[in-house]
């Protein structure tokens, strides 16, 4: 899917959004007939916010409120978003099944209260456990992921890490 996440020096633009997200929003069930991730974001908050595919860039972060990933399981949703380039989300929550499915997946997610403007660049450490405005230099703090959720997403998640596991193993 891509190569390796970063975990240090994610940098990138706000995108903006509200408090419960849900998997529908992010991609509408019609086109969860493929897990290919570049098709699923052609489609990516289609209905939701039209035109966001267009404007949004490679490394772009997605900034949301309460209960981001909300409805369904799918790990389309995830999908969708690498495959439009998102770097990391931020929200002050998720559904716990869309945190678990980004990561498995290799997309880096944070929670955090974090208090910027659409179009603001930020920087996320995910090891150190800082989010800097770099409009402002309003810094913000977020408890780190745990290393072994750190190693998973240096893997480009779940499959990537068990590859990388099996290969290190002397059979």
């Amino acid at each position: 899917m891509k190569t390796t996440a970063k975990i240090e020096n994610i940098v990138g633009t706000v995108w903006k959004f509200g408090s419960n997200i849900d998997t529908d929003q992010i991609i509408p069930a019609e086109y969860l007939t493929t897990g290919n991730h570049i098709e699923l974001g052609r489609h990516a908050f289609e209905k939701s916010r039209p035109g966001f595919v267009k404007d949004v860039k490679v490394g772009d972060i997605l900034v949301a409120d309460d209960n981001f990933g909300c409805g369904s399981s799918r790990e389309h949703a995830p999908r969708a978003l690498l495959g439009i380039g998102i770097s990391c989300v931020v929200a002050k929550s998720f559904a716990r099944i869309f945190f678990r499915n980004a990561i498995n997946i290799g997309l880096p997610i944070v929670e955090c209260n974090l208090r910027v403007n659409e179009t603001d660049k930020i920087n996320i450490d995910l090891v150190k456990g800082t989010i800097t405005n770099l409009n402002d230099n309003n810094m913000f703090n977020f408890k780190p992921l745990p290393n072994f959720l750190l190693e998973l997403l240096k893997s480009d998640g779940l499959v990537g890490y068990t590859k990388r596991s099996l290969n290190r193993v002397d059979i």
